[in-house]
């Protein structure tokens, strides 16, 4: 496994990381592993190299990191691992129980640390933008988590490019802590971010670390169609409804199963390694139900796309809405 930094600072991640969105209670989602079913894919991820796992307070209402951080104290010393969660979504009933205001990120914070059972997060991450809080507000209460030393770094998820410079900008101007990555969706059949955030991230210094690269297991094969596929997931899926099933999607996936056919390939390794190829992108988050999906997925940090092939799996694609920005 290699290791690079994440975006200009000093910390060093895996090629890949880790998304713990699968691990939980199935209660909040059919297709989430419990604890006990969990505990093996982190034992993996470690002996396999990967030190950096993403995970967020509204996953599994808060059961996600819960279990991260129990795996996590089982498997890998404290300081051997960069430990990400994230705030934003809803974690109650009360109206200040959501979103970026100064009140619920300081709340927030304090019950995932006590949820995941350490003192600080190696990232603490705004999982979208909040249109009903002043940037200003939220900036300085997420530079106050890392003076506190509850965060030593702070990252921002989906938004538009404009929304993102801005709050760069709030934060350099009054000398707060300043964002060090940008988790966005980015696979062959959503490739929006190129327009605008990929290069403003290139051109701030600030690292990349998409999720979904292999589309909710769309790229993989396992999706013929809308609650379609192989896993419970595919079959429950309805967030993946709306974000592909076009036609030119299905065009991006026979190119996709083509490629990987003739190199004695995956799907998987194929699409991974494409996102790998992008040198805005610093490590991509993926997901397993499977102990071999995980197993697959690692080896596709080591896969590399010639020049044609990357043309190959990119020529289908057709632009389409910004999607998941709120």
């Amino acid at each position: 496994m290699d290791y690079v930094r994440l975006g200009n600072t000093g910390l060093k991640v895996s090629r890949l990381c880790l998304g713990c969105m699968t691990y939980g209670t199935s209660q909040w989602r059919s297709w989430v592993l419990d604890e006990a079913e969990a505990m093996p894919f982190f034992k993996l991820a470690i002996e396999r190299g990967i030190n950096f796992f993403d995970t967020a307070d509204v996953y599994s209402q808060g059961v996600s990191e819960e279990v991260t951080g129990k795996a996590l104290r089982t498997y890998a010393k404290r300081e051997e691992v960069v430990l990400a969660t994230k705030v934003h979504g809803e974690m109650g009933p009360g109206a200040n129980q959501r979103g970026l205001s100064r009140k619920h990120i300081l709340e927030a914070i304090d019950a995932s640390l006590k949820r995941l059972g350490t003192d600080y997060v190696d990232l603490y991450q705004i999982h979208r933008f909040d249109y009903d809080t002043p940037i200003e507000e939220t900036m300085e209460a997420l530079n106050d988590v890392v003076r506190a030393g509850k965060a030593r770094y702070i990252g921002a998820s989906s938004m538009y490019a404009w929304q993102f410079a801005k709050m760069l900008s709030v934060s350099e101007k009054n000398g707060w802590a300043r964002f060090v990555s940008m988790q966005p969706q980015y696979n062959l059949v959503y490739r929006e971010e190129e327009r605008e955030m990929l290069p403003l991230c290139k051109a701030e210094g600030v690292g990349v670390i998409p999720w979904s690269p292999l589309a909710r297991g769309f790229l993989a094969g396992g999706r013929a169609g809308p609650r379609q596929g192989n896993t419970e997931r595919a079959r429950t899926d309805a967030f993946a409804d709306r974000l592909y099933f076009r036609d030119a999607d299905y065009a991006v996936v026979e190119a996709v199963s083509k490629v990987a056919q003739d190199r004695g390939a995956t799907n998987m390794q194929v699409a991974l390694a494409w996102v790998l190829n992008n040198p805005a992108i610093t490590s991509p988050i993926v997901g397993a139900s499977k102990l071999g999906q995980l197993d697959e997925v690692i080896t596709a940090s080591d896969f590399k796309l010639t020049p044609e092939e990357v043309a190959a799996l990119e020529a289908p694609y057709a632009s389409k809405p910004v999607l998941d920005h709120a």
